[in-house]
């Protein structure tokens, strides 16, 4: 039997994603933050520290995803009373997210470049295709625009007082693009993500029913196997 009451990504997902998302994406943030801002001083850190910079952009990346389904979870609870701003918000919000991953991609290619060709050819590599033509580029206003769409849903639905929907909306000013290092503006964006979120994801998560100890045991030991297994596999490709 069907049953009508789900909702995805469901509650223990979407409750995890709310609160470890935010984190995370603001570790690599804080991880990147010692390193100037623009693309040639980051293809320098990462020739400088490369183990941190892989840290730094990995856990932004994870984190991106993983607000992405944190989002999901939030626009259900704002659509059962704003469902249009719901709709509107998330979409944005997601759509933006995926442009960023976009980036994410190319910002992994170019450190590739810094071994076999150094940070000089890198950076001239870089700098000569900076600005081709891609369609993940029409994305981009969705990334400024729909976070203060979403925290006025959030707002206006009840499920955030209206100083954490506006830490929500400041992250309209998170600067995006390829190759974009940290500046405390950047932290004070991602802290508002994670002071909006978090909490938001512990409420989730506490709402009844509890979980069995068994589940909560085999969802604690399953859940890192399969990550690992799903990336042996991954590197197999």
């Amino acid at each position: 039997m069907v049953d009508g009451s789900y909702r995805f990504p469901g509650r223990w997902i979407g409750g995890i994603a709310l609160v470890a998302g935010p984190l995370l994406w603001l570790t690599g943030v804080l991880l990147r933050l010692p390193f100037p801002f623009f693309f040639p001083q980051q293809l320098a850190a990462y020739a400088q520290a490369p183990g941190q910079m892989f840290a730094a952009y990995s856990c932004v990346l994870i984190g991106q995803i993983l607000v992405a389904l944190g989002i999901a979870a939030a626009a259900e609870l704002i659509g059962r009373t704003r469902p249009a701003l719901a709709t509107w918000g998330g979409l944005l919000v997601v759509l933006g997210l995926f442009a960023r991953t976009f980036h994410a991609g190319a910002d992994h290619l170019a450190f590739q470049l810094v071994a076999p060709l150094g940070v000089t050819g890198a950076s001239d590599v870089v700098g000569k295709s900076y600005g081709a033509a891609h369609v993940v580029a029409a994305l981009n206003p969705a990334i400024m625009f729909g976070w203060p769409v979403l925290a006025l849903g959030a707002w206006r639905s009840g499920i955030m007082p209206w100083w954490r929907a506006l830490a929500l909306a400041s992250m309209a000013a998170l600067m995006l693009g390829v190759l974009k290092g940290s500046t405390w503006t950047s932290v004070v964006c991602l802290s508002g993500l994670a002071i909006a979120l978090v909490p938001l994801g512990v409420r989730v998560l506490l709402d009844e029913p509890r979980p069995r100890p068994a589940a909560v045991a085999a969802w604690a030991c399953g859940v890192p196997a399969l990550i690992g297994l799903a990336y042996a596999f991954g590197r197999l490709g």
